[in-house]
């Protein structure tokens, strides 16, 4: 009897945490996940892509992507050399 409860009790809480979940979910929009990926400006941060018409401008946003990248990691090399020999 204690075994046939048990059973139950699990079942009800289950499909309690599968309701909470499915409404987290649909809240959220995770399921439409496939159609957004699909879009080009999902890979952007701020939600709008930049629009590149021509190889130049292309090769101009991939140097300037690749500066800023180099000039974060040299800050973050500078505050890790900090933490690890700290200047008086």
């Amino acid at each position: 009897m204690r075994g046939l409860f048990s059973l139950v009790g699990l079942l009800v809480v289950l499909a309690i945490v599968g309701l909470v979940a499915k409404r987290q979910l649909a809240a959220t929009g995770v399921h439409k996940a496939a159609s957004v990926a699909s879009s080009p400006a999902s890979d952007v941060v701020g939600g709008a892509a930049p629009q590149v018409t021509t190889p130049q401008q292309g090769q101009q946003l991939q140097k300037q992507v690749h500066d800023d990248v180099n000039k974060l990691m040299q800050g973050r090399a500078a505050d890790v050399d900090q933490q690890i020999e700290p200047k008086p």
